[in-house]
């Protein structure tokens, strides 16, 4: 490992960047380097300007990507190298809004039906009764089920936030009795073996791309065909069947770890009942001012 390398880890972890963001910080500056072929402590700031174009357009990253692209470079250069360079602070990327997938609770009780093997629909279950991200899924741990509270602790959040959320009662049974299947002394979800297997020494929990790969065959099992679905899309349902139910928006953006409650009122947009109710209120009042 390079003096730099180090120089950068240690800067990610003490400003709390969680483990995605530090891999793919340091695999920007990684590419960053491998194109001029020399350290990055050598490139000139007209040599970044030039790779910034390159990577936008000859590249065509997307907007997303060069977000990422962006923001890896700009905290290696103001952080670890100290520079204070004007490119730095102008470094803005198209934002594009899209209203995530969702799904109604019919559509995600087909998906969790149709998810195989085993371990998989128990991780697609507890993602969606739980409301986490993918990664928060993958990592929960035995220690982090309060069984007697009916919480779990997430501890490895984005942003390296923790929270606690609620756990229903069938969820916790569920995680219960899968768990007897492996007894893995740590991980609730051990990574698998050739032939699926969950073993109790795995040094690491299920692979990402094994259940991404799990989430499209179970999409297309359950016969849903609405662009854009994925294992993010079960969390996404869930704050949305949340907000139908009549939940305070304020205790969803919590149960979800938003920063911003504006985050979370996203999924008020996707909320066809909060809609219907709109339009007979509508409605009324025309009806009442209207002759």
């Amino acid at each position: 490992m390079t003096p730099l390398r180090h120089q950068m880890i240690v800067a990610l972890q003490r400003s709390g960047k969680g483990e995605r963001t530090q891999a793919s910080s340091i695999r920007e500056v990684r590419l960053l380097a491998q194109f001029y072929h020399k350290a990055p402590d050598r490139i000139s700031e007209q040599e970044l300007q030039a790779y910034f174009l390159h990577r936008k357009n000859v590249d065509g990253l997307a907007p997303a990507s060069l977000r990422i692209c962006y923001s890896g470079i700009r905290f290696f250069y103001q952080h670890v190298l100290t520079r204070d360079w004007s490119t730095l602070a102008l470094l803005r990327a198209q934002t594009t809004h899209r209203l995530p997938a969702v799904l109604s609770v019919e559509e995600v009780r087909r998906v969790l039906q149709a998810a195989t093997p085993l371990h998989t629909q128990v991780y697609f279950t507890t993602v969606y009764s739980l409301g986490l991200r993918l990664h928060e899924a993958l990592s929960l741990q035995v220690s982090d089920i309060d069984g007697q509270r009916l919480q779990v602790q997430v501890h490895r959040g984005k942003g390296a936030k923790d929270r606690s959320v609620p756990l229903p009662e069938e969820t916790l049974a569920l995680l219960r009795t899968y768990w007897q299947t492996h007894r893995h002394p740590a991980w609730l979800f051990p990574a698998t073996g050739r032939d699926h297997p969950q073993s109790p020494t795995a040094a690491s929990p299920m692979r990402r791309s094994s259940v991404q790969g799990a989430c499209r065959k179970a999409k297309q099992r359950a016969g849903i065909t609405t662009m854009g679905v994925a294992i993010h899309t079960l969390r996404h349902a869930y704050a949305t069947h949340l907000l139908e139910a009549g939940v305070n928006p304020r205790l969803i953006q919590r149960y979800l770890g938003h920063t911003q409650l504006a985050t979370t009122m996203l999924s008020l947009h996707l909320t066809h009942k909060g809609q219907e109710e709109a339009y007979e209120r509508l409605n009324a009042l025309r009806h009442g001012l209207l002759p």
